[in-house]
């Protein structure tokens, strides 16, 4: 008598459960890496935009370092939520110009939205007089 196509060996039972479980794990820690990429990449650009925003509101002719400032802090903090950021502004001069720098530090999230580590983005703009 033939054995049925259909069925696996005994040595094969039960299998099917434990690969998936493993192959389940493996997808699910990749999934949140990638999720966590994504977060660490979004707070990033943030910190970019609030610093640009902060320093062409500093380069303002009516408008000085300290506003710069604070519109980079208050657009970080407002975007990030849970993440508070603190903003710097200084005056520069590049090849005779005037330019402001306003640099936006904030936790780098390593997991979830906490982090060890900070993370510094800058950004200028040139002065209007």
């Amino acid at each position: 008598m033939r054995s049925s196509p259909s069925r696996a060996p005994d040595g094969d039972r039960g299998s099917a459960a434990v690969e998936f479980v493993l192959v389940g794990t493996l997808v699910l820690l990749l999934g949140l890496a990638l999720l966590q990429l994504i977060l660490a990449l979004h707070v990033r650009n943030t910190l970019t935009s609030s610093a640009f925003e902060g320093a062409r509101s500093a380069a303002l002719a009516d408008r000085g370092l300290a506003d710069g400032e604070a519109r980079a802090e208050s657009l970080a903090t407002d975007a990030l939520g849970g993440i508070s950021a603190v903003a710097q502004a200084r005056e520069e001069t590049v090849a005779g110009a005037t330019v402001v720098v306003v640099e936006v530090a904030a936790p780098m999230p390593v997991i979830g939205l906490w982090g060890p580590g900070i993370l510094r983005v800058e950004a200028r703009a040139f002065e209007e007089s």
